[in-house]
Protein backbone atom coordinates (compact mmCIF):
# COMPACT_ATOMS: atom_id res chain seq x y z
CA UNK A 1 0.00 0.00 0.00
CA UNK A 2 2.82 2.40 0.84
CA UNK A 3 6.28 0.92 1.43
CA UNK A 4 7.50 -2.19 3.22
CA UNK A 5 7.14 -1.70 6.95
CA UNK A 6 10.80 -2.09 7.91
CA UNK A 7 11.74 1.03 5.96
CA UNK A 8 9.36 3.36 7.82
CA UNK A 9 10.85 3.57 11.35
CA UNK A 10 14.09 5.03 9.99
CA UNK A 11 12.17 7.50 7.82
CA UNK A 12 10.19 8.57 10.91
CA UNK A 13 13.43 9.35 12.76
CA UNK A 14 15.80 10.49 10.01
CA UNK A 15 13.56 11.80 7.24
CA UNK A 16 14.25 10.81 3.62
CA UNK A 17 17.14 8.36 3.40
CA UNK A 18 18.44 5.95 0.78
CA UNK A 19 16.65 2.65 1.38
CA UNK A 20 19.48 0.62 -0.14
CA UNK A 21 21.52 1.58 2.94
CA UNK A 22 19.15 -0.48 5.08
CA UNK A 23 19.23 -3.31 2.56
CA UNK A 24 23.02 -3.40 2.70
CA UNK A 25 23.01 -3.27 6.52
CA UNK A 26 20.61 -6.23 6.66
CA UNK A 27 21.74 -8.37 3.73
CA UNK A 28 25.19 -7.14 2.78
CA UNK A 29 27.20 -10.31 3.22
CA UNK A 30 29.10 -11.27 6.35
CA UNK A 31 29.89 -7.63 7.15
CA UNK A 32 26.20 -6.94 7.72
CA UNK A 33 25.14 -4.85 10.72
CA UNK A 34 21.63 -6.32 11.07
CA UNK A 35 20.07 -9.77 11.02
CA UNK A 36 16.54 -11.15 10.99
CA UNK A 37 15.12 -12.85 14.04
CA UNK A 38 12.26 -12.65 16.52
CA UNK A 39 12.48 -9.49 18.64
CA UNK A 40 8.98 -8.34 19.55
CA UNK A 41 7.94 -9.91 16.23
CA UNK A 42 10.00 -10.82 13.17
CA UNK A 43 12.51 -7.97 13.24
CA UNK A 44 15.71 -6.55 11.87
CA UNK A 45 18.07 -6.52 14.87
CA UNK A 46 21.69 -5.46 15.42
CA UNK A 47 23.95 -8.47 14.88
CA UNK A 48 25.49 -7.82 18.30
CA UNK A 49 22.20 -9.02 19.84
CA UNK A 50 22.45 -12.49 18.30
CA UNK A 51 24.25 -14.03 21.32
CA UNK A 52 21.61 -12.51 23.63
CA UNK A 53 18.87 -14.36 21.75
CA UNK A 54 20.42 -17.82 21.64
CA UNK A 55 18.42 -18.79 24.74
CA UNK A 56 15.27 -18.17 22.66
CA UNK A 57 16.62 -20.39 19.91
CA UNK A 58 17.37 -23.12 22.47
CA UNK A 59 13.87 -22.84 23.92
CA UNK A 60 12.40 -23.06 20.43
CA UNK A 61 14.29 -26.33 19.93
CA UNK A 62 12.42 -27.60 23.00
CA UNK A 63 9.12 -26.35 21.60
CA UNK A 64 8.84 -23.36 23.95
CA UNK A 65 7.85 -19.92 22.72
CA UNK A 66 6.97 -21.02 19.18
CA UNK A 67 3.57 -21.17 17.48
CA UNK A 68 1.92 -24.35 18.73
CA UNK A 69 0.95 -25.54 15.27
CA UNK A 70 4.54 -25.25 14.11
CA UNK A 71 5.77 -27.17 17.16
CA UNK A 72 3.30 -30.01 16.58
CA UNK A 73 4.26 -30.17 12.90
CA UNK A 74 8.00 -30.20 13.65
CA UNK A 75 7.74 -33.00 16.20
CA UNK A 76 6.17 -35.28 13.61
CA UNK A 77 8.69 -34.52 10.86
CA UNK A 78 12.17 -34.50 12.35
CA UNK A 79 13.70 -36.52 9.51
CA UNK A 80 12.18 -34.24 6.88
CA UNK A 81 13.51 -31.14 8.69
CA UNK A 82 16.99 -32.64 8.95
CA UNK A 83 16.87 -33.36 5.22
CA UNK A 84 15.97 -29.73 4.44
CA UNK A 85 18.87 -28.53 6.60
CA UNK A 86 21.27 -30.89 4.86
CA UNK A 87 20.03 -29.69 1.47
CA UNK A 88 20.75 -26.04 2.27
CA UNK A 89 24.12 -26.97 3.76
CA UNK A 90 25.02 -28.70 0.49
CA UNK A 91 23.41 -26.43 -2.09
CA UNK A 92 23.83 -23.02 -0.43
CA UNK A 93 21.24 -20.25 0.10
CA UNK A 94 17.71 -21.32 -0.87
CA UNK A 95 14.21 -19.92 -0.66
CA UNK A 96 11.42 -22.28 0.40
CA UNK A 97 10.19 -22.33 -3.20
CA UNK A 98 13.60 -23.63 -4.39
CA UNK A 99 13.74 -26.65 -2.11
CA UNK A 100 13.70 -30.13 -3.61
CA UNK A 101 10.53 -31.94 -2.48
CA UNK A 102 9.48 -28.93 -0.39
CA UNK A 103 5.88 -29.37 -1.47
CA UNK A 104 3.42 -26.80 -2.72
CA UNK A 105 1.97 -23.92 -0.75
CA UNK A 106 -1.72 -24.10 0.02
CA UNK A 107 -3.11 -20.69 -0.85
CA UNK A 108 -1.92 -17.26 0.22
CA UNK A 109 -0.46 -15.85 3.43
CA UNK A 110 -0.10 -18.74 5.91
CA UNK A 111 -0.88 -21.60 3.51
CA UNK A 112 2.71 -22.77 3.79
CA UNK A 113 4.28 -25.73 2.03
CA UNK A 114 6.01 -28.42 4.09
CA UNK A 115 9.35 -26.94 3.00
CA UNK A 116 8.33 -23.53 4.30
CA UNK A 117 7.30 -25.03 7.64
CA UNK A 118 10.70 -26.72 7.85
CA UNK A 119 12.80 -23.62 7.12
CA UNK A 120 10.72 -21.50 9.48
CA UNK A 121 11.23 -24.03 12.25
CA UNK A 122 14.96 -24.02 11.55
CA UNK A 123 14.88 -20.21 11.54
CA UNK A 124 13.21 -20.17 14.98
CA UNK A 125 15.82 -22.55 16.39
CA UNK A 126 18.72 -20.57 14.96
CA UNK A 127 20.01 -23.33 12.69
CA UNK A 128 19.13 -21.19 9.66
CA UNK A 129 19.08 -17.45 9.20
CA UNK A 130 18.13 -15.07 6.40
CA UNK A 131 20.88 -14.68 3.83
CA UNK A 132 18.91 -12.18 1.73
CA UNK A 133 15.41 -11.55 0.41
CA UNK A 134 13.99 -11.69 -3.07
CA UNK A 135 11.11 -9.25 -2.87
CA UNK A 136 9.07 -10.67 0.03
CA UNK A 137 10.66 -14.13 0.07
CA UNK A 138 13.30 -15.11 2.59
CA UNK A 139 16.39 -16.87 1.30
CA UNK A 140 17.82 -19.11 4.03
CA UNK A 141 21.37 -20.20 4.77
CA UNK A 142 23.52 -21.49 7.61
CA UNK A 143 24.43 -18.82 10.20
CA UNK A 144 28.14 -19.58 9.83
CA UNK A 145 27.93 -18.56 6.17
CA UNK A 146 25.92 -15.39 6.83
CA UNK A 147 26.68 -13.77 10.19
CA UNK A 148 29.96 -12.00 11.01
CA UNK A 149 32.53 -14.41 12.47
CA UNK A 150 33.15 -12.08 15.41
CA UNK A 151 29.49 -12.38 16.45
CA UNK A 152 29.45 -16.17 16.14
CA UNK A 153 32.62 -16.35 18.24
CA UNK A 154 30.98 -14.60 21.21
CA UNK A 155 30.35 -17.16 23.98
CA UNK A 156 26.67 -17.85 24.63
CA UNK A 157 25.73 -16.02 27.84
CA UNK A 158 23.61 -17.73 30.51
CA UNK A 159 19.89 -17.28 29.95
CA UNK A 160 19.35 -14.99 32.94
CA UNK A 161 22.30 -12.79 31.99
CA UNK A 162 21.06 -12.43 28.39
CA UNK A 163 17.56 -11.57 29.56
CA UNK A 164 18.87 -8.90 31.93
CA UNK A 165 20.77 -7.34 29.05
CA UNK A 166 17.60 -7.31 26.93
CA UNK A 167 15.58 -5.69 29.73
CA UNK A 168 18.25 -3.00 30.11
CA UNK A 169 18.01 -2.30 26.37
CA UNK A 170 14.22 -2.16 26.61
CA UNK A 171 14.37 0.31 29.51
CA UNK A 172 16.75 2.56 27.59
CA UNK A 173 14.54 2.48 24.51
CA UNK A 174 11.20 2.97 26.25
CA UNK A 175 12.17 5.82 28.58
CA UNK A 176 9.62 4.99 31.27
CA UNK A 177 7.97 1.60 31.38
CA UNK A 178 6.01 -0.87 33.45
CA UNK A 179 7.19 -4.42 33.97
CA UNK A 180 4.77 -5.50 31.26
CA UNK A 181 6.20 -2.89 28.86
CA UNK A 182 9.72 -4.11 29.52
CA UNK A 183 8.66 -7.71 28.94
CA UNK A 184 6.89 -6.88 25.69
CA UNK A 185 9.85 -5.11 24.08
CA UNK A 186 11.63 -8.41 23.44
CA UNK A 187 8.56 -10.57 24.21
CA UNK A 188 9.95 -12.10 27.38
CA UNK A 189 7.73 -14.48 29.29
CA UNK A 190 6.06 -12.71 32.21
CA UNK A 191 7.75 -14.83 34.88
CA UNK A 192 11.17 -14.28 33.29
CA UNK A 193 10.61 -10.52 33.07
CA UNK A 194 9.46 -10.35 36.70
CA UNK A 195 12.64 -12.02 37.92
CA UNK A 196 14.92 -9.98 35.68
CA UNK A 197 13.30 -6.65 36.64
CA UNK A 198 13.65 -7.52 40.34
CA UNK A 199 17.31 -8.40 39.87
CA UNK A 200 18.03 -5.20 37.94
CA UNK A 201 16.30 -3.03 40.56
CA UNK A 202 18.36 -4.70 43.29
CA UNK A 203 21.56 -4.07 41.30
CA UNK A 204 20.65 -0.41 40.67
CA UNK A 205 20.30 -0.95 36.91
CA UNK A 206 16.61 0.00 37.01
CA UNK A 207 15.10 2.81 39.08
CA UNK A 208 11.52 2.38 40.37
CA UNK A 209 9.23 5.29 39.52
CA UNK A 210 5.60 6.30 39.85
CA UNK A 211 3.66 7.77 36.94
CA UNK A 212 0.54 9.72 37.74
CA UNK A 213 -2.51 7.89 36.41
CA UNK A 214 -0.74 4.54 35.96
CA UNK A 215 -2.05 1.64 38.02
CA UNK A 216 1.23 -0.31 37.88
CA UNK A 217 4.72 0.66 39.10
CA UNK A 218 7.10 2.02 36.49
CA UNK A 219 10.85 1.83 35.96
CA UNK A 220 13.54 4.06 34.48
CA UNK A 221 17.01 3.52 33.13
CA UNK A 222 19.34 5.21 35.69
CA UNK A 223 20.67 7.49 32.92
CA UNK A 224 17.20 8.56 31.71
CA UNK A 225 16.74 12.31 31.38
CA UNK A 226 13.48 14.15 30.79
CA UNK A 227 13.87 16.59 27.86
CA UNK A 228 12.90 20.23 28.35
CA UNK A 229 10.83 20.03 25.20
CA UNK A 230 10.19 17.64 22.32
CA UNK A 231 10.21 18.90 18.74
CA UNK A 232 9.48 15.64 16.92
CA UNK A 233 7.43 15.44 13.71
CA UNK A 234 6.88 12.00 12.25
CA UNK A 235 4.49 9.67 10.48
CA UNK A 236 4.70 6.32 12.26
CA UNK A 237 4.39 2.86 10.79
CA UNK A 238 1.61 0.78 12.35
CA UNK A 239 4.41 -1.44 13.75
CA UNK A 240 6.65 1.40 14.97
CA UNK A 241 8.17 0.79 18.42
CA UNK A 242 6.39 3.89 19.72
CA UNK A 243 2.93 2.44 19.06
CA UNK A 244 3.26 -1.33 18.47
CA UNK A 245 2.05 -2.11 22.01
CA UNK A 246 -1.43 -0.60 21.73
CA UNK A 247 -2.22 -0.52 25.45
CA UNK A 248 0.99 1.40 26.16
CA UNK A 249 0.25 3.91 23.38
CA UNK A 250 -3.18 4.50 24.91
CA UNK A 251 -1.73 4.84 28.40
CA UNK A 252 0.99 7.28 27.30
CA UNK A 253 -0.85 9.35 24.70
CA UNK A 254 -4.55 8.63 25.15
CA UNK A 255 -4.36 7.25 21.62
CA UNK A 256 -6.64 4.31 20.82
CA UNK A 257 -5.19 2.62 17.75
CA UNK A 258 -6.14 -0.45 15.78
CA UNK A 259 -4.76 -1.12 12.32
CA UNK A 260 -7.47 -1.46 9.67
CA UNK A 261 -5.82 -4.08 7.48
CA UNK A 262 -7.09 -6.84 9.78
CA UNK A 263 -10.56 -5.32 10.13
CA UNK A 264 -13.52 -5.90 7.77
CA UNK A 265 -14.13 -2.81 5.63
CA UNK A 266 -17.49 -2.00 7.22
CA UNK A 267 -15.89 -1.90 10.68
CA UNK A 268 -12.94 0.35 9.87
CA UNK A 269 -13.10 3.73 11.58
CA UNK A 270 -10.14 5.55 10.05
CA UNK A 271 -9.15 3.63 6.91
CA UNK A 272 -7.12 0.67 5.71
CA UNK A 273 -3.40 1.47 6.17
CA UNK A 274 -3.46 4.20 8.80
CA UNK A 275 -0.34 5.92 10.14
CA UNK A 276 -0.36 7.89 13.42
CA UNK A 277 1.10 11.40 13.23
CA UNK A 278 3.44 12.53 16.01
CA UNK A 279 3.92 16.27 16.56
CA UNK A 280 5.95 17.41 19.52
CA UNK A 281 5.17 15.04 22.38
CA UNK A 282 1.64 14.16 21.26
CA UNK A 283 0.02 11.85 18.75
CA UNK A 284 -2.20 14.45 17.11
CA UNK A 285 -3.79 12.65 14.16
CA UNK A 286 -3.85 9.71 11.80
CA UNK A 287 -3.87 9.39 8.03
CA UNK A 288 -4.89 6.61 5.67
CA UNK A 289 -2.15 6.40 3.02
CA UNK A 290 -1.51 4.58 -0.23
CA UNK A 291 1.11 5.04 -2.91
CA UNK A 292 -0.27 5.20 -6.46
CA UNK A 293 3.03 4.62 -8.21
CA UNK A 294 1.53 4.48 -11.69
CA UNK A 295 0.13 8.00 -11.27
CA UNK A 296 3.05 9.26 -9.17
CA UNK A 297 0.70 10.25 -6.33
CA UNK A 298 0.72 9.76 -2.57
CA UNK A 299 -2.98 9.42 -1.83
CA UNK A 300 -4.53 10.39 1.51
CA UNK A 301 -8.05 8.92 1.38
CA UNK A 302 -8.75 10.00 4.98
CA UNK A 303 -7.24 12.26 7.64
CA UNK A 304 -8.47 12.45 11.23
CA UNK A 305 -7.39 14.73 14.09
CA UNK A 306 -7.27 13.81 17.74
CA UNK A 307 -9.42 15.73 20.19
CA UNK A 308 -8.37 19.21 21.31
CA UNK A 309 -5.66 19.83 18.72
CA UNK A 310 -5.12 22.93 16.60
CA UNK A 311 -6.21 21.43 13.28
CA UNK A 312 -4.78 24.13 10.95
CA UNK A 313 -1.40 23.91 12.74
CA UNK A 314 -1.43 20.10 12.63
CA UNK A 315 -2.46 20.17 8.96
CA UNK A 316 0.46 22.42 8.00
CA UNK A 317 2.99 20.18 9.76
CA UNK A 318 1.34 17.05 8.33
CA UNK A 319 1.43 18.48 4.79
CA UNK A 320 5.18 19.05 5.12
CA UNK A 321 5.72 15.50 6.34
CA UNK A 322 3.58 14.03 3.56
CA UNK A 323 5.52 15.99 0.93
CA UNK A 324 8.77 14.64 2.39
CA UNK A 325 7.39 11.11 2.29
CA UNK A 326 6.16 11.51 -1.28
CA UNK A 327 9.59 12.67 -2.39
CA UNK A 328 11.26 9.79 -0.55
CA UNK A 329 8.98 7.33 -2.37
CA UNK A 330 9.59 8.96 -5.74
CA UNK A 331 6.04 10.31 -6.00
CA UNK A 332 5.43 13.74 -7.52
CA UNK A 333 2.52 15.03 -5.45
CA UNK A 334 0.18 14.47 -2.51
CA UNK A 335 -3.58 14.31 -3.02
CA UNK A 336 -5.89 14.39 0.01
CA UNK A 337 -9.42 13.02 -0.03
CA UNK A 338 -12.49 14.29 1.79
CA UNK A 339 -12.90 11.79 4.64
CA UNK A 340 -12.12 12.81 8.21
CA UNK A 341 -12.19 16.03 10.22
CA UNK A 342 -8.59 16.84 9.27
CA UNK A 343 -9.16 16.40 5.54
CA UNK A 344 -10.28 19.97 4.71
CA UNK A 345 -7.45 21.68 6.67
CA UNK A 346 -4.98 19.26 5.08
CA UNK A 347 -6.19 20.04 1.56
CA UNK A 348 -5.85 23.76 2.34
CA UNK A 349 -2.31 23.24 3.66
CA UNK A 350 -1.33 21.23 0.58
CA UNK A 351 -2.53 24.04 -1.69
CA UNK A 352 -0.15 26.52 -0.10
Amino acid sequence: MLVRAQYLPLFSRLGPYERTLLDRAAYGGRRRALFEYWGHEASLLPVALQPLLRWRMARAERGVGVYRGLVRWARRRRAFIDGILAQIAERGPLAASELTDGGRSRGNWWGWSHGKFAVEWLFWTGRLTTATRRRFERVYDLPERVLPPAVLAVPTPPEDEAQRALVRLAARALGVATERDLADYFRLHGADARRRVGELVEAGDLVPARVEGWARPAYLDPRARAPRRVSARALLAPFDPLVWERERAERLFGFHYRIGIYTPAAQRTHGYYVLPFLLGDRLVGRVDLRADRAAGVLQVPAAHAEASVDRPRVAIALAEELRAMAGWLGLGRVVAGARGDLAAPLRAALRR
